[in-house]
């Protein structure tokens, strides 16, 4: 079965709201309704993948699934001349983090991620690859101490499928690093995402 969340889907949404009040895109050709679609086709399809290829009976879309979208939205974007010297890629991350802090904040304002900010301080870091099985994830998701007792704002527990408690966690981990609260490294080939989160302050 295939599982969106709906933090998700209002994130496909505010994607496409913040591509229309962009300056760097063309508002002449204006943002097709197609483009929430597509979108949101393609990070299911990504998330169908991830559980065929783990055997795993749900797939859930998690927010590395919407960035590998990233060249089906960047098709569908027309580019004023600021945004074509930045780079549409550029362009269309710069988008999909602002639809992801504006939905994190409906979530997340009253939410103390001090906890879970500390450790990455103290030197942690964690890998999230969009390959990788849910079960894998939460094991590596797990190091951190206080993020899953956070994700009660979203309705997600620690009894939850692993398949919603890593959509979760990655989704309040790209809220802060949406709020600069944590930096990222990212690598992307064709049809991977892979996404390192560290302290900002390194």
């Amino acid at each position: 079965t295939t599982d969106v969340p709906d933090y998700i889907y209002e994130i496909v949404e505010q994607i496409a709201f913040a591509a229309r009040e962009d300056k760097k895109v063309d508002k002449r050709s204006g943002v097709s309704q197609r483009l929430p679609i597509s979108t949101m086709e393609l990070a299911v399809s990504n998330a169908e993948r991830r559980a065929l290829l783990h055997g795993e009976s749900l797939a859930c879309p998690r927010v590395g699934d919407i960035y590998t979208a990233l060249p089906g939205i960047t098709g569908k974007l027309e580019l004023e001349y600021e945004g074509e010297m930045k780079g549409a890629d550029v362009v269309v991350r710069e988008i999909i983090r602002t639809a992801i802090l504006r939905v994190y904040d409906k979530y997340f304002a009253e939410t103390n991620t001090q906890q879970i900010e500390q450790w990455f301080n103290l030197g942690g870091s964690i890998k999230i690859e969009d390959t990788q099985s849910a079960k894998a994830t939460v094991a590596e998701l797990e190091q951190i101490q206080g993020l899953f007792e956070k994700l009660s704002p979203i309705g997600v527990t620690q009894k939850d499928a692993p398949e919603k408690i890593v959509a979760a966690a990655e989704f309040l981990l790209e809220g802060l690093y949406a709020h600069k609260k944590l930096s990222r490294s990212e690598e992307r080939r064709s049809e991977e995402h892979t996404s390192e989160l560290q302290s900002h302050h390194d």
